[in-house]
């Protein structure tokens, strides 16, 4: 599975997408992210751009792409600049794509090194008239260090600050949301991968287990078989910790009673799955924990009945937030008296339930796309409610991966455990 190759129909028709958007005379230049250092010489793993992977499947550094539908010369309508290799980088980093190789995992024609980067791209940039240029406009982005993507912005507008700069992302952010019949099948096997990873942690799991022994149970099952982790830190949380939304530290002993909140997911080639299941540490929930699931999980039943063609996110998110509340009357966590008296700014239900429900999913686990915009077929997203008693030491949250179709939806993980019949019995069969 390591070696799967993703066929380059997928990024050839990628970029006849993009090209098709682009004014007449516009040219888009894609640049590859950063090596980012951490201290002395070492380096974090590298992650690839996403619009570029997902313009080409190419995971190298360094590397630059240019698209210039109307190029005049027909040999410069699509061209890959890449770092050139060497024996003595081949020794002490490993190999790097051949122009050859390149050619074969894009369909690209023309790739060049990127040595000679600066004389092309003047030739290309003085017969185009509109310049498209990439950079992260996700709202949740916090982006303190500068990128690649800016130090190009900067030194393009510097050299040539006379022609007219574009915008890509409002272009390449919709296309991405859209995803292909590829692009779902690849998203499919990273949930199979997470799928596996949740029925070894089944078996595994009793109490006085460390929560990152867990972590370890997952990132087996998910590189032998091909797969890496999703790219967003595991949260394996038991006890009191599952109240914390975004608890990471994955230190603490599962205790024998306690429920544990696993989020994690696998991916595959960069496409990601993003799962969250709520299991018995002992194998069997209480007769609380079962109220409080089945609350939980009537509301992610509702919630993924509505993903579909022409929703709007705001009116999912009001949808669910309603049946949370109702869970929470028949809980006995909210009174009539605390609804009719709440503050509009801060309902009550939000002391349990205080997140979002859902969100795209794709190359990066916090896709891009737009969420006032109604949903269409071949958006992926995720449907994740929960409720979070701190008093009580319960924090339950369910999330699948759901594909929106032309009629209906189809649940990526669907064939993941969820019921608590079936959670109970794969622990128990060990």
């Amino acid at each position: 599975m390591k070696n799967f190759i993703i066929e380059r129909n997928l990024f050839i028709e990628n970029r006849r997408k993009l090209a098709k958007q682009l004014k007449p005379g516009g040219m888009a230049v894609v640049t590859a992210n950063d090596m980012m250092p951490t201290n002395s010489d070492g380096l974090m793993k590298y992650m690839p751009n996403s619009d570029m992977y997902w313009l080409t499947g190419v995971d190298q550094e360094e590397t630059i792409l240019i698209l210039f539908p109307d190029s005049p010369d027909p040999n410069f309508k699509e061209v890959l600049f890449l770092r050139e290799t060497s024996e003595l980088i081949a020794i002490w980093e490993g190999k790097k794509l051949s122009k050859e190789e390149a050619f074969e995992r894009t369909g690209i024609q023309n790739v060049v090194w990127l040595s000679d980067f600066p004389r092309l791209f003047r030739n290309l940039i003085t017969d185009a008239e509109y310049i498209y240029l990439n950079s992260n406009e996700h709202k949740r982005a916090v982006i303190e260090v500068e990128t690649r993507a800016a130090r190009f912005i900067k030194w393009c507008q510097t050299e040539y600050p006379l022609h007219k700069y574009e915008r890509l992302a409002p272009i390449i952010n919709r296309l991405r949301a859209v995803k292909s019949q590829t692009e779902i099948e690849l998203m499919q096997k990273a949930c199979d991968l997470t799928d596996m990873g949740l029925r070894r942690v089944l078996k595994f799991l009793k109490p006085g287990v460390m929560e990152y022994e867990v972590e370890a149970e997952f990132a087996h099952e998910f590189i032998r078989n091909g797969g890496d982790y999703a790219d967003y830190q595991p949260i394996i949380a038991s006890g009191k910790s599952a109240c914390v939304l975004h608890y990471v530290e994955n230190d603490k002993p599962c205790k024998d009673g306690d429920l544990l909140l696993i989020d994690t997911g696998a991916a595959f080639k960069f496409y990601n799955a993003d799962m969250t299941r709520t299991i018995p540490v002992n194998g069997k929930f209480t007769k609380r924990q079962k109220a409080v699931y089945t609350a939980v999980l009537n509301v992610m039943k509702a919630a993924i009945n509505s993903v579909v063609k022409g929703k709007i996110w705001k009116d999912l998110q009001r949808e669910t937030e309603e049946n949370i509340e109702k869970e929470l009357i028949k809980l006995k966590l909210l009174k009539m008296s605390d609804i009719k008296k709440q503050n509009p700014a801060w309902p009550a239900y939000k002391k349990y339930f205080m997140h979002g429900v859902s969100h795209f999913l794709g190359i990066d686990v916090h896709d891009v796309g737009y969420f006032h915009e109604p949903f269409k077929p071949g958006m992926v997203f995720t449907v994740e409610p929960g409720i979070y008693i701190l008093e009580e030491g319960i924090g339950i949250r369910l999330e699948n991966n759901i594909v929106v179709k032309e009629k209906g939806n189809l649940d990526l993980m669907r064939n993941i455990p969820l019921e608590i019949e079936e959670i109970e019995e794969i622990m128990n069969s060990k």
